[in-house]
């Protein structure tokens, strides 16, 4: 049988253990104020990869959690920016409405200077002209002592006159009306003629003008003053085409007026009615006729 080998024998283990400890107790009861610098910066140097290691983990925490901290911050206030934004807009269309009649009221009042006569300011209450039978409702009446076949004019151009007077309410029949018309005059060939409405908004034909005048495309149209609606002058619209008929021009007329934009309208004042002497007194006989 072969012997077991000394270092394999757990008593001999066991005696170089003790033997080892006591002789470390030695060296650390003898040495160890010495030695406490060395295992301190021992431990320091084998630590230091771990203290880099958690420096940097504890920065990359701090970053991450000010960028999340940044971005909460951005997008409350981009809420708030958004809100902002929302009511501006919605301010923004509800001044819109007065900052459209402010500018309009701005060239009437310039109108109103440039005419001879006195002017009634009116506003729109609602614009039927696509119904059958519709027309401008305005807020005046015989309230403010208004009558039929009163002129209506806005800053661009004339409007229409009255058809029908209520209480406190008035309807404009247009200038594009079917059943409308107006005595106009065109810019250039001072041809007169009668403005009537067609079946499509925003034009009007020229009827009774002869096809030898020389009728231009773009050429203003104003009104004649012959109706006694409108005074001489008024702008009414532009020549936007015309053709040759067998004795009249077809001529069709861009009304300067923005129908379908209207609020606030000027009534012209209503032309006095012509007075006629309609007393007929006898014949003088010829005697009293030489005396006289």
């Amino acid at each position: 049988m072969k012997p077991r080998s000394w270092f394999l024998d757990p008593v001999w283990r066991q005696r170089i253990a003790l033997a080892l400890i006591f002789f470390g107790h030695l060296v650390w009861v003898f040495l160890g104020k010495y030695t406490d610098p060395i295992w301190r910066g021992t431990v320091y140097f084998f630590n230091q990869p771990t203290i880099f290691i958690t420096e940097k983990i504890e920065t990359w925490r701090f970053n991450r959690l000010q960028k999340i901290g940044d971005i909460n911050a951005a997008q409350q206030e981009l809420e708030l920016l958004r809100a902002e934004l929302a009511e501006l807009r919605l301010e923004r269309q509800r001044d819109s409405v007065h900052l459209i009649e402010a500018d309009e009221a701005i060239h009437l009042l310039g109108l109103k200077k440039s005419l001879p006569f006195e002017l009634q300011t009116v506003r729109v209450m609602a614009n039927n002209r696509d119904a059958p039978w519709g027309g401008i409702i305005i807020d005046s009446g015989e309230d403010r002592g208004l009558t039929i076949d009163q002129g209506i004019i806005c800053a661009e151009g004339v409007v229409g006159r009255i058809w029908s007077v209520g209480v406190s309410q008035s309807l404009v029949l247009p200038l594009d009306a079917y059943n409308a018309s107006t005595s106009v005059m065109l810019a250039r060939s001072r041809a007169k003629g009668v403005l009537q409405g067609s079946k499509w908004p925003g034009l009007a034909i020229i009827r009774y003008i002869s096809n030898q005048e020389a009728i231009q495309v773009g050429e203003p149209v104003y009104t004649s003053g012959l109706d006694q609606v409108f005074p001489p002058g008024m702008l009414v619209g532009y020549v936007s085409e015309v053709s040759p008929g067998p004795l009249e021009m077809d001529i069709t007329v861009t009304l300067a007026a923005p129908f379908e934009k209207l609020g606030i309208l000027f009534v012209i004042p209503a032309s006095p009615a012509l007075e006629f002497n309609t007393r007929l007194e006898p014949p003088l006989p010829i005697s009293r006729r030489g005396a006289k």
